[in-house]
């Protein structure tokens, strides 16, 4: 079903609703955007929509967890982890709080909304807390499984989540585990690392390269942190090399994260596809898409960069 991870992530936390009356939801005046509204109507004492105050949401959730509540503070992703940062640094992840930060609208497929919001930098921002764990899925079925995990375990959580419809990658059989990454197609040649909404663009660039004679390995990393530093690693013994596939700054994103376990462990080529190192700009999404570089012939020509 063709859906938005942001859509996913409203049903998913309506239904958690219902089996735990502990799940409070938590927003800052754009829950129709973050699609939380449907949470705050079922459930209405479980519901606080605190207005243009993103740092005073996150303060407000850290008390919550500590009194035993599970915490779901939704907004987009620009003003979860710019503007209220100081307060998930201090108030969540330093006492290690179980608040879970539902962040929508990332990345530059926000579109008309601009630079000034669209992140391109929040798993940079996410990633560098200690006790955080950074998500980040690819389709509709893995965002309802994520959430879902999440819920289950105490810890601060950081899920990134998207404005744009994308059609499913997985069916319902599919089992998500925070940490592990999954490969999605086989191949020995060259390895495409993705995350978020690019992994559809890697499994579009992989077909591509399979008709001009090149068999790309598909990774979809959807835990940014802990990332899954096995299958990484079996990819660069097994490939030539590894391009990196991310709708987010290439400096401290999912490529940066990649060639860390990279220089570390097995030392092979590694390319980044990404933004890089400038803000975005106001325009339609698949034109802001192609301006940028995110984009299924770039991808192959960072492969070929390898593959001479």
């Amino acid at each position: 079903m063709k859906r938005a991870t942001r859509e996913s992530y409203g049903a998913t936390i309506v239904e958690l609703g219902k089996e735990n009356s502990n799940i409070v939801v938590l927003d800052a005046d754009l829950s129709k955007a973050t699609k939380t509204a449907a949470f705050g109507k079922e459930f209405k004492d479980r519901f606080f929509d605190v207005g243009i105050a993103e740092q005073n949401m996150i303060g407000m959730s850290a008390g919550l967890a500590a009194g035993g509540k599970i915490p779901f503070a939704t907004t987009f992703a620009v003003f979860a982890a710019g503007r209220a940062y100081e307060i998930i640094r201090n108030s969540v992840c330093y006492p290690k709080a179980n608040v879970k930060i539902a962040a929508t609208h990332a990345g530059i497929t926000v579109g008309p909304d601009g630079g000034t919001h669209q992140a391109i930098e929040d798993i940079a921002l996410m990633s560098s807390l200690p006790n955080m764990i950074v998500l980040s899925p690819a389709d509709d079925i893995e965002t309802c499984k994520c959430i879902k995990a999440v819920a289950e375990i105490n810890s601060p959580v950081y899920i990134r989540l998207g404005r744009i419809a994308l059609d499913d990658i997985y069916d319902d059989s599919y089992q998500f585990k925070i940490g592990k990454g999954t490969e999605l197609v086989q191949g020995n040649d060259i390895t495409l690392i993705a995350t978020g909404i690019m992994v559809h663009k890697a499994l579009e660039a992989s077909k591509e390269l399979k008709n001009e004679g090149i068999n790309a390995r598909v990774i979809n990393i959807s835990t940014i942190k802990p990332i899954d530093e096995d299958i990484i690693v079996k990819a660069a013994k097994e490939t030539k090399g590894i391009v990196t596939i991310e709708e987010h700054s290439i400096i401290g994103g999912l490529g940066d994260n990649v060639a860390s376990v990279i220089c570390d462990k097995c030392p092979t080529i590694v390319k980044k596809v990404g933004v890089n190192d400038t803000f975005g700009e106001s325009g339609n999404p698949d034109d802001l898409m192609k301006k940028y570089g995110l984009t299924v012939e770039n991808i192959k020509n960072k492969v070929k960069e390898i593959i001479k």
